[in-house]
């Protein structure tokens, strides 16, 4: 009875850690892979950045709530208002600043994780990153000579950021190093676009100008 007891533990266990291995390693009809951290909300996260090709690839960068990449990023570019702070047509909570709407979340035709990689993929929201944040552990590294951070889960499964900095009216910004990926939230000024950023001195919750040009890591929908 003990000797059959064990067995089926043994099983069990075996059919678990394949059943992880196989969430870590998916993929989707176009090779866009995801990987299971182990985080109590059961995100999926992307193994890379939209745009990317491998983990360690910038990707392309993207303005909040475009889903296109260009060369610049400034107000004078920016597609939800009309070249200031003051006439937002979308995405707006204050009406000095343009047309009110008060919303604060992407829409899906507005989400560059979901427009460049399908249904199935959207942006984080700010619960997700602040999960990321706070339930994984962060360690500054290199992946093929790029810099970044390896985040590893509760489960001990990593993934790799690259420090990819962000994009203004020229080249890449000059810093040392760093990153922000943006996630699907905006309190509704321009100024005010929430996501993940990064540097020497580890991960946070942040704010930036919703005309910059930054990286996009995209969730799963788990309902896809």
């Amino acid at each position: 009875m003990m000797k059959n007891l064990v067995l089926i533990m043994l099983v069990t266990m075996m059919a678990l850690n394949t059943e992880a291995n196989l969430i870590e390693n998916r993929s989707d009809s176009n090779d866009h892979r995801w990987i299971d951290l182990g985080l109590p909300s059961g995100t999926l996260w992307a193994t890379m950045n939209v745009g990317a090709s491998s983990p360690e690839d910038y990707g392309d960068y993207f303005a909040w709530g475009e889903t296109s990449p260009k060369e610049v990023y400034s107000l004078s570019t920016y597609k939800w208002c009309k070249g200031a702070e003051n006439t937002q047509t979308k995405y707006c909570s204050d009406s000095e600043l343009g047309i009110v709407d008060n919303k604060k979340t992407l829409d899906a035709d507005d989400d560059a994780a979901t427009i460049n990689w399908g249904p199935s993929w959207r942006m984080p929201t700010e619960a997700q990153m602040q999960e990321l944040i706070t339930r994984c552990n962060w360690k500054a590294s290199t992946m093929k000579g790029v810099k970044g951070y390896s985040v590893t889960g509760p489960n001990g499964a990593t993934m790799f950021l690259p420090a990819a900095l962000c994009r203004g009216d020229g080249p890449i910004d000059d810093i040392d190093w760093g990153g922000f990926y943006w996630s699907s939230e905006s309190p509704g000024f321009i100024d005010a676009s929430g996501g993940l950023t990064f540097g020497e001195g580890g991960a946070s919750w942040a704010f930036l100008y919703r005309f910059g040009g930054c990286s996009v890591r995209p969730v799963r929908v788990l309902d896809k």
